[in-house]
């Protein structure tokens, strides 16, 4: 009810406008339609971020046409720019765009909410019941499966976004290379390459500063925080606000700050605790970097899981929608738009570099080489099979492998 009244004044509000340009931006979907969106996506989206964001751009741009592609290319380099996971970014971003911050509050809670449930059932269980003595077996071939699905997403993300772009394609190699050579995303390059299309397409005159003012607040926004040593809760907080705060890039990328902090440093979980934490988050839909509500709960309960989902996910929201208003105004200028082209490249670039990394971890033998070429041969064949599908199928294969013929 509350969602169809926020549509009907926001449709009553455009419709009142005069201008030529406003009646060509009337929305065509209710915030209802697109929370429902983000609540499915939610519930049954597999693949963690890049594959995430490709379902984005497949149903919102291509089959809806609610999004255009500009403004989800501006998602993109605002995502990749700001800090946080990269598939609740886009979401929030793409629910600011036609309904704003109601909007981008909305679809961000429907998208993430599933999954967080989700995890918190498996975190019950695997404390109550001393871990899931399947889920290695399980993950063995959602793993792979996995694999085939960011691949083909990668792929198709790729020859959309670059299109013949000789430079474009530069940037693209140069950050796949960098990411598979050091397993890590280098947000310094990323900014960079915005930076060289931006000198090369639009050389600056030195008088946009106002253009600029949209990059400033994710690079510039820090804080500072004070630890307390009895109290579990607020470590938690403030361990993973820093987590969600100043690790950039796809969920995958909180991976490595997550060991050191809940292993190394704090100690709240065991070496094989924390990868069946990973597991979890990759067999489980929605956001990879949800993993955190499973952790959390191992740490703490469930207001150990409450705590370190909310203060993952607050920064993330507040680096999305402080800078979009800027974005939005600035963001057609055509040295924003170069800029934009130029990190949008590196961006893919590196989430290419990832899905090398991921799969020379993931495919460790024959099997799992054939279940990731299988999957995405099957879903680049057969467009109408849900990915869903795909991965319960393989996950019964997966244990079969491992638990009858013992491999």
């Amino acid at each position: 009810m509350f969602i169809e009244i926020v549509t009907i004044r926001f449709k009553k509000k455009i419709k009142k406008s005069n201008t030529m340009e406003e009646k060509n931006n009337l929305v065509s979907y209710s915030l209802k339609d697109l929370v429902m969106y983000f609540l499915r996506l939610g519930t049954i989206g597999f693949g963690g971020p890049v594959a995430l964001v490709g379902y984005m751009h497949r149903d919102l741009v291509e089959k809806y046409k609610w999004i255009s592609e500009d403004d989800y290319r501006e998602g993109m380099a605002l995502s990749q720019l700001a800090p946080g996971p990269l598939a609740a970014q886009m979401s929030i971003y793409l629910g600011y765009v036609h309904y704003k911050f109601i909007g981008a509050t909305l679809v961000g809670l429907a998208f993430v909410l599933p999954s967080f449930l989700m995890v918190l059932a498996l975190g019950y269980a695997y404390a109550e019941f001393g871990g899931i003595p399947a889920m290695q077996a399980i993950f063995y071939g959602v793993g792979a499966c996995v694999i085939g699905i960011i691949t083909l997403s990668s792929y198709k993300l790729t020859t959309k976004s670059i299109g013949s772009d000789k430079v474009l394609w530069a940037i693209f190699a140069v950050l796949a290379i960098s990411t598979f050579l050091l397993e890590e995303e280098n947000m310094w390059l990323i900014l960079a390459a915005g930076v060289l299309v931006w000198f090369m397409k639009a050389p600056p005159k030195f008088m946009m500063a106002k253009s600029f003012k949209m990059i400033a607040p994710p690079l510039l926004l820090t804080f500072s925080v004070f630890e307390t040593e009895n109290n579990r809760i607020w470590q938690i907080i403030i361990f993973f606000t820093k987590a969600g705060a100043f690790v950039f890039g796809s969920g995958l990328a909180i991976v490595p700050f997550l060991y050191g902090g809940t292993v190394k440093e704090y100690q709240w979980l065991t070496e094989q605790q924390f990868l069946d934490a990973v597991a979890v988050a990759m067999i489980t839909p929605g956001p990879v970097v949800i993993t955190v509500g499973f952790i959390g709960y191992l740490a703490a309960g469930i207001w150990g899981a409450c705590a370190a989902a909310a203060a993952t996910f607050l920064p993330c929201y507040l680096f999305t929608v402080l800078p979009a208003p800027y974005f939005k105004k600035f963001g057609k200028h055509p040295a924003i738009k170069a800029f934009v082209d130029g990190v949008t490249a590196a961006a893919i670039g590196a989430i290419a570099g990832s899905v090398l990394v991921l799969g020379k971890r993931t495919l460790v033998d024959i099997p799992t080489l054939l279940i990731a070429l299988s999957t995405a041969f099957v879903l680049f064949k057969f467009k109408k099979i849900q990915e869903p599908i795909i991965i319960v199928a393989m996950a019964g294969i997966g244990l079969l492998l491992k638990l009858v013929f013992n491999l």
